[in-house]
């Protein structure tokens, strides 16, 4: 179930991306990119979602290889969540919690239209496979 706090926050992050941003128009896909980042002083369990767009897309690729050919990128401006509070936290929770704010923001999101007005969306870890929202 989605925390509505965080949710707020991750909309706000997601509008503020898709509103003040022009995406090339070669754009095909968008893929959500997820990373474990360093442990801080506030955050023992950090992860980040960045958000990237492309110019290709195979919806049959998911090593994600379309991924690597960005158009656009949000680079550092990252949304993060520290997982510290959580016991036996792994990446398919991680995962599960990202993809799960993704979801909810393609149906109700207020730039969602961005988004769902391209060939395909996925989100996944930089390392690894990608998982499809929309193809």
């Amino acid at each position: 179930m989605i925390n509505i706090e965080v949710y707020e926050h991750f909309a706000a992050w997601l509008d503020a991306l898709l509103e003040n941003n022009v995406m090339p128009d070669e754009t095909k896909a968008f893929s959500f990119n997820l990373y474990q980042d360093a442990p801080t002083e506030t955050a023992s369990m950090p992860y980040s979602i960045q958000l990237i767009a492309a110019d290709r897309f195979d919806p049959e690729d998911e090593a994600g290889e379309w991924a690597c050919y960005e158009v656009w990128s949000s680079e550092e401006d990252l949304f993060c969540l520290d997982f510290s509070d959580e016991e036996n936290v792994d990446f398919q929770r991680v995962l599960d919690v990202f993809t799960e704010l993704c979801k909810e923001y393609l149906e109700k999101g207020r730039s969602r239209d961005i988004l769902l007005g391209k060939k395909g969306i996925a989100i996944g870890f930089v390392d690894g496979d990608l998982e499809y929202l929309r193809k």
